[in-house]
């Protein structure tokens, strides 16, 4: 049996640290994916196009992405690439706002210019809302699998994770909301 010289076996610990068998968002190739399907309204010219690109351009996509960006994904929790668009939505009351991915949560622009603030806090998995500089608590998520909704009132509600807890949330907010407009 040969010896596995130090060269060789330095090479496959490297190669264990590079590839961390985490699977990744592949931001880069997915990417690259939608604007090949969707550069042109002709599927086939989409098609014919994605048959010259693919061999190259897809493969370098997803070697980078395999190798560099989602092994720094798995290492710091973020893809350099991953995109932060931003999207323009109608909401319930007609209203149009754009809303922009953060690296915390989100950002909702009002027409009026009004700008709103929806941020994840990793720490203890909650969510809170900051208008005008106020911040306050929406939503924790518990470790026994229950959820603690934040009230209009301030009054802490814990419910189920599941769509009988939101409704129980909807009853409490609709309560809160209908008894202070009398």
């Amino acid at each position: 049996m040969k010896k596995i010289s130090f060269k060789v076996a330095a090479l496959l610990l490297s190669a264990t640290l590079v590839c961390t068998s985490c699977i990744g968002s592949f931001a880069l190739f997915n990417g690259y994916e939608k604007w090949q399907c969707n550069m042109t309204s002709s599927k086939i010219v989409n098609g014919l196009v994605g048959l010259i690109l693919q061999p190259i351009v897809g493969s370098v996509c997803l070697f980078v992405d395999a190798i560099v960006l989602n092994t720094i994904e798995f290492w710091t929790g973020d893809n350099p690439v991953a995109s932060t668009g931003t999207q323009s939505v109608t909401g319930s009351d007609g209203r149009n706002y754009l809303v922009k991915a953060t690296k915390k949560g989100y950002e909702v622009k009002a027409e009026d210019g009004v700008v709103t603030y929806f941020n994840h806090d990793s720490k203890t998995d909650s969510w809170s809302i900051t208008q005008n500089g106020v911040t306050r608590e929406l939503v924790r998520f518990n470790a026994d699998g229950t959820v603690s909704a934040i009230l209009p009132s301030g009054a802490q509600m814990t419910v189920s994770r599941d769509l009988a807890g939101v409704q129980q949330v909807r009853q409490a907010v609709w309560s809160e909301t209908c008894f202070a407009q009398r």
